[in-house]
């Protein structure tokens, strides 16, 4: 039962990807990215990492998306041309193609042995993160308020200015 909700939540994550990369709509790209996004958190699920999934979900699949929406949103599109397609993807696709094979390459040769799952009790995950990686965290949230911020100032016109 878990390999089919592996496969699954694989083929959610690999269509999510490809709906961000072959879409021409950047809000549909956006919402792509959050199915990959939430596939991903499922698959932290089967892996019994919970805290990880939960960290997936709302830093990830909320706080991320809603900052790429405000800047798609506040982002002045008329000043830039129409973008048409980029006349190096096929060297994006081969450059894809060869992380590809590394990776399958690495499996090969160092398969995955089964263990038994271990997942750690919320309450030691919750002392480490407020005590020996609370600095870390709160720039995290620097990082996300200062997106944010950049997106509001980007969206501003001449007009607001004055």
């Amino acid at each position: 039962m878990s390999w089919f909700l592996f496969i699954l939540l694989a083929v959610m994550t690999l269509g999510g990807g490809l709906g961000v990369v072959l879409t021409r709509n950047v809000v549909h790209a956006a919402l792509a990215l959050l199915l990959s996004l939430v596939a991903v958190a499922g698959v932290y699920l089967v892996l019994y990492a919970e805290f990880l999934a939960l960290v997936q979900v709302l830093i990830y699949g909320g706080a991320i998306i809603i900052v790429l929406l405000f800047a798609i949103m506040l982002t002045r599109g008329s000043e830039y041309p129409r973008i048409s397609d980029n006349r190096q993807w096929p060297l994006a696709a081969l450059a894809a193609l060869g992380v590809l094979g590394v990776l399958m390459a690495s499996f090969l040769i160092d398969p995955v042995e089964n263990s038994e799952a271990q997942s750690p009790a919320f309450t030691d995950l919750a002392n480490s993160l407020f005590t020996r990686w609370a600095i870390p965290f709160e720039l995290a949230s620097l990082v996300l308020l200062v997106a944010l911020v950049g997106a509001i100032i980007i969206a501003r016109t001449e007009a607001d200015e004055g």
